[in-house]
């Protein structure tokens, strides 16, 4: 098992990246980004964006979707924020400074939650999930888009010799899919539904649960 980023790194780390994140890091992950927000508008409704950041993932998301997002790093929503000013996403609600550990939002409040490129960094993913799962309705789904370990072979070495040197930076990159896995097979409130390799070049891995029972309260 990985071991678990501290949430202070992260958070300075993230406040570091905010001027330059948008220009630097969403060129990367546009592949990632628009298969969650396409997989996310297929089922419609409320979905909420766990580490919404700048809000690079709104040009993503159209009228048929009211999206709502939340973030610990405040320099990153200053930007989202300055998005929404701007009248071009009249279907993002809200952003909101918010622990992904401890949601304040009511149980079973969003049709889907959306997790880009964001479980492989908080500081204890499972405890993250179980969130998740707990404000999202019954018979909604839980989609993570992320790189996640190779665990064999020349990029697993590489992995784990980048881990230790990419703390600072706020990243993990030996997150593994077992992890994932683990925890929807201990959960009496989630199943796995797809695992899929994004193209073109299969860097990013989707991920999508889907949210079962009545409420996570119940």
């Amino acid at each position: 098992m990985s071991l678990d980023l501290e949430a202070n790194i992260v958070e300075t780390a993230y406040a570091r990246w905010a001027p330059i994140y948008d220009a630097v890091c969403g060129p990367i992950m546009v592949p990632g980004r628009r298969a969650a927000a396409q997989a996310a508008r297929a089922i419609g409704g409320r979905i909420l964006e766990v580490g919404v950041g700048t809000g690079l993932s709104f040009d993503d998301y159209d009228h048929g979707t009211q999206i709502t997002g939340i973030d610990m790093s405040a320099p990153m929503l200053e930007k989202a924020r300055a998005k929404m000013a701007s009248g071009r996403y009249p279907f993002v609600k809200a952003v909101h400074q918010m622990d992904a550990h401890r949601m304040t939002f009511d149980d079973a409040t969003f049709d889907c939650v959306v997790a880009q490129f964001v479980i492989t960094l908080v500081a204890q993913p499972e405890q993250v999930l179980c969130e998740c799962a707990r404000v999202v309705k019954p018979g909604g789904r839980i989609i993570l888009v992320n790189h996640l370990y190779s665990e064999v072979g020349v990029a697993a070495v590489v992995e784990r010799w980048a881990a230790q040197r990419t703390r600072a930076l706020g990243l993990r990159p030996e997150f593994p899919f077992a992890r994932l896995q683990a925890w929807a097979q201990s959960s009496e409130n989630a199943i796995l539904v797809e695992r899929r390799k994004i193209a073109p070049f299969g860097l990013y891995t989707l991920v999508c649960f889907e949210r079962t029972g009545v409420s996570a309260a119940a």
